[in-house]
């Protein structure tokens, strides 16, 4: 079985949960302390075995472009960076108009050929300190299947509404049978609350099933693409271990930097949030 050595970072979304800050800035550009989302995306890419990544963008966003290119690196953190870029070869494909995340796919087929490759939002921020990566987890799931894995977490109704959910079929451990995957289901009519956080491990039949999958308001969606392969060679979801933060959303991209504050830190943050709480 081919392992998995590409990723496709769809980033050509245009933020609009953030702005007005996305009008200068690229969400998958603002920072958890002190680096920027997509960093700590292709890490884990990185630290999974990916070698290659390519970056789906627009045009306005040639600052994540020049973000990875090689440069003089004068202080640690810069170094880490450099590191990093030494690692991993880079790619850019041009997204200028909002087609949905099963175009932005599309644009890779080139680059991805006929090997299995992963997908990884470039806004979802997935941290498993300690522990394997969330990717890694989801490569080790498709070398056991042999077919595309997503990976989810359950979530409170209310919560799960935003994402796509699974309905399930036969379940062993952390690995469940994708029978549908439904995009945004009224809380009223969610066959369960398990899932869909931005990561994916996908066979090359993806491509067939995204040029078959529906348009909705003029966009193709990668879960809809994902929903007919499920019904075809097969899906399942995998339930990863490890906290995800949404980047594209506030209170997410709160959450992200208060936590990793916590982590870098340590007792310094938590007296004065303790002190903050008393005021």
């Amino acid at each position: 079985m081919d392992l998995v050595k590409k990723a496709v970072i769809p980033a050509a979304g245009h933020g609009t949960r953030f702005l007005p800050v996305t009008k200068a800035m690229p969400k998958e550009m603002l920072a958890v302390i002190d680096a920027p989302a997509i960093q700590y995306v292709v890490s884990e890419a990185a630290e999974s075995g990916v070698e290659e990544v390519i970056i789906v963008i627009n045009r306005s966003k040639e600052v994540i472009r020049r973000y990875f290119e090689p440069d003089g690196a004068s202080c640690p953190a810069e170094r880490e960076l450099a590191e990093l870029i030494s690692r991993v070869k880079f790619r850019f494909v041009y997204q200028d108009e909002a087609t949905g995340t099963a175009n932005a796919v599309m644009l890779a087929r080139e680059f991805t050929g006929d090997e299995p490759f992963a997908v990884m939002y470039g806004d979802d921020v997935i941290v498993n300190e300690g522990g394997k990566p969330c990717l890694a987890q989801l490569m080790d799931a498709y070398a056991l299947t042999g077919r595309s894995v997503i990976g989810v977490q359950e979530r409170p109704r209310e919560e799960a509404a935003k994402y796509a959910v699974v309905k399930k079929g036969r379940a062993e451990g952390r690995l469940t049978e994708v029978l549908d995957l439904i995009e945004k289901p009224s809380p009223d009519k969610m066959p369960s609350t398990l899932s869909s956080l931005g990561r994916y491990v996908l066979t090359p039949a993806i491509y067939d099933a995204i040029e078959r999958a529906p348009e909705f308001r003029g966009e193709k969606y990668l879960t809809h693409a994902i929903a007919l392969l499920a019904g075809e060679e097969g899906v399942y979801a995998y339930e990863f271990e490890g906290k995800r933060y949404d980047l594209g959303d506030k209170f997410g991209f709160l959450q992200a930097n208060i936590e990793e504050g916590r982590r870098r830190f340590g007792t310094k943050l938590d007296t004065y949030l303790k002190e903050l709480l008393k005021d």
